[in-house]
């Protein structure tokens, strides 16, 4: 009985951690790679199971990816630009993300490494749906999410 007490406890507390997206603002996620410094605003940032990226546009129009992934904090910060589809994309050494609406899909020439689906997204890039319209509204998921990792702080709320 008592284990069961505890069980049912501690799901309680790890329902309340990790239900809704990770805290946000018109820059991106708090506390986050995922985050415009100041004067850059955000153009799009969004959250998938594995990742939170952010697309900064800088005061000279130059787009930025502000990515991490979220089980071990590893970022990457490198120059973005917009793709045909209305989406966005950034190169790193043989790799090609690209942010849309609906996912966060990471390339090698042709072959897709991964496809990671948006699962909180802000902004106003179209799904990558050919033929689709941009979002009438930033959608919001209920999936809970992670909460940011320690080592992934850096990019603190005053950036």
């Amino acid at each position: 009985m008592v284990a069961a007490l505890v069980g049912a406890a501690l799901l309680a507390v790890g329902i309340g951690a990790a239900a809704g997206a990770p805290p946000s603002d018109s820059r991106g996620y708090v506390d986050s790679t995922a985050r415009c410094a100041s004067p850059s605003t955000a153009v799009v940032f969004g959250s998938t199971a594995s990742s939170r990226v952010a697309i900064c546009e800088s005061a000279d129009g130059e787009y930025e990816y502000r990515g991490v992934r979220v089980r071990d904090g590893a970022k990457l910060i490198v120059p973005a630009r917009p793709a045909d589809d209305g989406g966005f994309t950034a190169d790193n050494k043989g790799a090609t993300y690209t942010v849309t609406a609906d996912a966060l899909t990471i390339t090698s020439g042709t072959r897709v490494i991964r496809t990671e689906e948006m699962l909180d997204f802000h902004g106003s890039a179209p799904s990558g749906n050919p033929g689709a319209s941009p979002p009438a509204a930033t959608p919001t998921s209920t999936t809970p999410l992670p909460p940011p990792l320690p080592a992934e702080v850096g990019g603190s709320s005053d950036s």
